[in-house]
């Protein structure tokens, strides 16, 4: 790692502080095995240091009470951090889990700044005050910050996603308290460092790697008014439990098993590629990744041929060679997890069209295999069942209708994709396709566009104008024809 932060504190009320235990975290490089660093392990009172921080900076601070542009004016000065920083932080995410330093570079670190800028361009275009009138009164209805936000972010993409939460956040005017993962807490230091440097007022953002004990704290707190949470589905469902009993509000961006569908007139060589990018990313780890391929049965041996060669052309290894498509899982659990699923379909006879081990030459490090089954029965476990790795399950249709309905045979609906000759066509199919975004033909939505699942995939927009709501309350104020002239005007 080029840059080498103080691990040994929190960053608690726009201050380095001591924790509250000697417990640590250990850091481990997927790659190696080795420990690159150890960092304290929150416990709740760090916790309620932290809560006590961000409420202290929400109700008295100077934070929710500047203008927009003045709070703008901020992070427009992290983005430049980020720019500044643009090597550190891929360097500290592919260091501690395993990204390909690729795909660092560009999704963690330059997607995180343009993230961050996106959201920056948005806020302008919120609604957030407007005047009404009916025919029994007139109102001022305005947007108002809904207060402390306890944010809980993966392992798999650290920075990108707390930035998904810290920036529409800020800029509505909360302030929060930011869990990483215990896997990932290097970029989340060098985060810190950033906000203070940027002149974030203290308490406004406050950080405490802990585990899940600490973190459910976090969501029990009665300091916290609302818990934006990334992560698991079932792990979800706890925090949605916790959250639903003290009406606390909640937003969950939970699993994902998305379909790409592949029509009988598709083009191939357009699916392919975007196989290589969109269903095998960083090794696999992200949640809406295209696991489940849909093919027309007219176009099945064809694409089997052709991802065949796609996964044998992809280099696996070292994660800092820029030449690595395909690192190391994050830990020793994701490994165990990923070949528990791998092993199970094999025994259960499913047929395996590539890999299904461990790559050769790999003594240490958390390598497995890119790992594809074909003909696979989309009511089995491996074709149901969220496996966060480089395995992708194929599926044959005989119609259209056949393969939207083995698309959404599935508890979640994060993303997916259709590929057609014809736009009309797929974006037919794309509409009738039970999840939160699908891609056609290879088109990604961008960050302008909200982002979120249908079902089990959690609950609530992020990104866009719409990844504002979810960190405002709507307020109405009856107002008389005098202000309401005054504020029309």
């Amino acid at each position: 790692m080029v840059w080498q932060g103080n691990y040994d504190k929190f960053y608690i009320g726009g201050k380095w502080v001591a924790p509250a235990t000697g417990a640590t975290f250990d850091v481990v490089s997927p790659a190696t095995e080795e420990v690159i660093a150890t960092v304290p392990k929150g416990a709740p009172e760090d916790i309620d240091r932290a809560v006590a921080a961000a409420r202290t900076a929400f109700d008295s601070g100077p934070w929710p009470r500047m203008s927009l542009d003045e709070r703008i004016a901020v992070l427009r000065k992290v983005s430049k951090q980020l720019e500044e920083h643009q090597g550190d932080v891929a360097e500290l995410v592919t260091s501690e889990m395993g990204c390909p330093i690729t795909l660092s570079t560009g999704m963690q670190s330059i997607g995180t700044r343009m993230l961050l800028d996106s959201f920056i361009d948005n806020a302008p275009l919120v609604n957030w005050s407007s005047t009404r009138q009916a025919i029994n009164g007139k109102a001022l209805v305005t947007r108002v910050p809904i207060g402390v936000v306890g944010a809980i972010v993966p392992w798999n993409a650290p920075l990108l996603t707390s930035m998904l939460k810290i920036a529409p956040a800020l800029l509505s005017g909360c302030t929060m308290v930011l869990k990483p993962a215990p896997d990932t807490p290097l970029s989340a230091y060098l985060l810190a460092e950033m906000l203070e440097k940027a002149g974030l007022p203290d308490g406004v953002v406050n950080i405490v790697a802990a585990d899940r004990d600490a973190g459910e704290h976090l969501v029990r707190h009665s300091g916290v008014d609302k818990v934006s949470f990334t992560g698991s589905t079932p792990a979800g469902r706890r925090v949605g439990e916790l959250c639903g009993h003290d009406i606390r509000r909640v937003t969950l961006e939970l699993g994902g098993k998305s379909a790409a569908v592949v029509l009988d007139d598709a083009d191939l060589d357009a699916v392919i590629p975007s196989i290589r990018a969109l269903s095998l990313r960083n090794t696999g780890q992200v949640c809406s990744n295209k696991t489940r391929i849909v093919v027309a049965k007219s176009r099945s041996e064809e694409l089997y041929e052709r991802i065949t060669e796609l996964v044998k052309s992809m280099p696996v290894g070292d994660p800092f060679d820029p030449a690595t498509e395909l690192g190391p899982l994050v830990s020793a659990t994701q490994l165990k997890r990923v070949e528990g699923y791998v092993d199970a379909a094999k025994s259960a006879g499913t047929r395996l069209l590539v890999g299904g081990g461990r790559p050769a030459g790999f003594d240490r490090g958390y390598y497995v295999d890119t790992t594809v089954f074909a003909d696979v029965d989309p009511a089995s476990t491996i074709a149901q069942e969220e496996v966060f790795g480089p395995v992708l399950t194929v599926h044959t249709a005989a119609d259209d209708d056949e393969a939207i309905a083995i698309a959404n045979n599935s508890q979640y609906g994060l993303n997916g994709s259709v590929f057609s000759a014809d736009d009309e066509r797929a974006l037919g199919v794309a509409r009738r396709i039970l999840t939160g975004t699908v891609e056609v033909n290879g088109n990604g939505a961008g960050f302008s566009s909200p982002m979120g699942g249908f079902k089990a995939s959690g609950i609530g927009r992020e990104g866009g104008v719409e990844g504002f709501d979810a960190y405002t309350e709507i307020k109405a104020y009856g107002i008389s024809e005098g202000l309401f002239n005054s504020l029309s005007g």
